[in-house]
């Protein structure tokens, strides 16, 4: 048993496919040719997004606005996963017919990649994507807002998704994470660096929100009603969280207990912040000043 924990990796699933697409076009050959900058004991297991003006969408307004050809030819490149992040919440049946949402599909379908994984909150999306595009993995979107731990558990029971990720104050409930069988512990997938309060109890108002957006609804802007709402977001805030996954956390208690996988958020923030989450994620310390040089100095990258 204890060597099996030894060869255990983690697997981090990384904000901002086509939002922070130039960016990892920067970060990805440096992953590459230099893996002694980064921990061994981890990889990068998918990245996720969706365009801008993207019907599905949801969780947050995507602002890619990069081609899909390219996003696609750079994670073939690399053999990454690319996830596309349809946890609409609200769709109806005649949103299935969203021209845009279907052509990417359907370039994604014909990727020479073995794992295309799809991020979604409606069932009724799910059923039309398991009939119309079956190559795809699926993700529970935590937008779903999974604060009971049966409801949580049930939803690792079923067969569709291959991850569910729970809301992040789930985190921290050992003895209930601790007693699922190994085969839920390779579905779930952690949110690691939420920076909302823990006590908020207007999450799901704030998902479907975004949700009204995408679809191009009128609405008016969900105000936050955290008492730090005005700050944004700061990494060093999420670190305080109750809910907050650590390096130390993953090494020494999430992989021990038999979890792998983890996401960290950020498509709404700058690639400044997202290359800082790489940094404190899957970067050596005495490595850490290097990597961010070799980012910061690149002429074509504006990371702000």
């Amino acid at each position: 048993m204890e060597n099996s924990k030894i060869k255990m990796k983690a697997y981090f699933h990384l904000p901002g496919l086509f939002e922070f697409y130039e960016f990892y076009k920067v970060f990805l050959p440096l992953y590459r040719t230099h893996p002694e900058y980064f921990y061994d004991w981890c990889e990068i297991g998918s990245i996720y997004g969706a365009p801008a003006d993207c019907l599905w969408g949801g969780g947050r307004v995507g602002f890619g606005d990069e081609s899909p050809t390219d996003v696609l030819n750079l994670m073939e490149e690399y053999n990454i996963s690319p996830r596309l992040t349809f946890s609409n919440s609200l769709l109806r049946k005649e949103h299935l017919a969203d021209k845009k949402c279907n052509r990417l599909c359907k370039l994604f379908e014909n990727s020479s990649i073995e794992e295309v994984g799809v991020i979604l909150h409606s069932d009724l999306l799910l059923e039309y994507m398991k009939k119309t595009y079956p190559e795809f993995y699926f993700v529970s979107s935590t937008t779903k807002v999974l604060t009971d731990f049966g409801d949580f558990e049930n939803e690792l029971n079923r067969d569709e998704f291959k991850y569910v990720v729970p809301d992040f104050r789930l985190n921290k409930s050992f003895d209930k994470l601790e007693a699922l069988s190994q085969a839920q512990k390779d579905k779930v997938e952690f949110l690691c660096n939420e920076c909302c309060s823990f006590g908020c109890n207007d999450r799901k108002a704030c998902y479907e929100n975004v949700s009204r957006k995408s679809l191009g609804e009128e609405c008016e802007d969900h105000i936050c009603a955290s008492p730090q709402a005005n700050r944004g977001y700061r990494f060093s805030d999420a670190m305080k969280n109750q809910g907050f996954i650590s390096v130390d956390d993953i090494q020494n208690i999430y992989m021990p207990m038999g979890f792998s996988n983890f996401k960290i958020e950020g498509r709404s923030l700058g690639s400044a912040i997202v290359l800082e989450f790489l940094l404190h994620y899957m970067t050596k310390p005495e490595y850490q000043l290097i990597v961010r040089e070799e980012i910061y100095l690149d002429s074509m990258l504006d990371l702000f």
